[in-house]
């Protein structure tokens, strides 16, 4: 399993305290498949720039998939840049992955058996594992589940010390990069109510 796995399971189970949004889970989905590259040598992180390491790409589907998008030549790709490219849908991605893997099921909302269905973690090692990861307080995990909006408000002296400048950097991305895609639902709701008003007249 991997830290972005770990966290599309935490924002499942239990139910969190508000629904995660698909944009967002999807940018920290991208944050966290970064530290897992970068804990397995397959890139390292130059200031702001994501570059290419030596070491082999880890064994799991999803993380061969992002180090195959990687920018090889320079000049490398932002962390910002690269959080909303590889971001683009991949909490669907995910989604997908551990539902063929046994890891995520659906279950029916409603008493009616033709209800619509929902996706809930299924009782499996990875779901434990995930569990027992955000139990432990993982501060990686712990930092990339507050950008989405689990655990409740944090300021900056809550959050967990990383202990890692370079982690430090992705995750303080991650969190902006949120904050600027929340910055643009407010705008379009405004523009689209302006709109709106425009059209109903006095």
């Amino acid at each position: 399993m991997t830290t972005a796995k770990d966290l599309f399971i935490i924002t499942m189970d239990p139910a969190p305290e508000r629904p995660v949004g698909q944009g967002d889970l999807s940018l920290a989905l991208a944050g966290a498949e970064l530290l897992d590259l970068l804990a397995a040598g397959t890139v390292t992180v130059d200031g702001d720039l994501v570059v290419p390491g030596g070491s082999p790409v880890p064994d799991d589907r999803l993380l061969a998939a992002a180090a195959a998008g990687l920018t090889r030549q320079p000049p490398y790709e932002r962390v910002e840049d690269w959080l909303w490219r590889r971001g683009r849908d991949l909490a669907a991605a995910y989604q997908k992955a551990l539902e063929e893997d046994g890891d995520l099921t659906r279950k029916r909302s409603g008493l009616l058996p033709f209800g619509p269905k929902e996706m809930e973690a299924a009782d499996t090692p990875a779901r434990r594992r995930a569990a027992a990861r955000r139990e432990e307080g993982d501060p990686v995990l712990a930092s990339l589940a507050s950008a989405v909006g689990l655990g409740g408000e944090r300021s900056e002296d809550d959050e967990p010390g990383l202990g890692d400048e370079t982690v430090t950097t992705v995750v303080a991305t991650v969190h902006e990069a949120v904050m600027e895609l929340e910055a643009v639902r407010q705008r379009r709701t405004i523009e689209n109510t302006a709109f709106a008003n425009v059209w109903r007249g006095p």
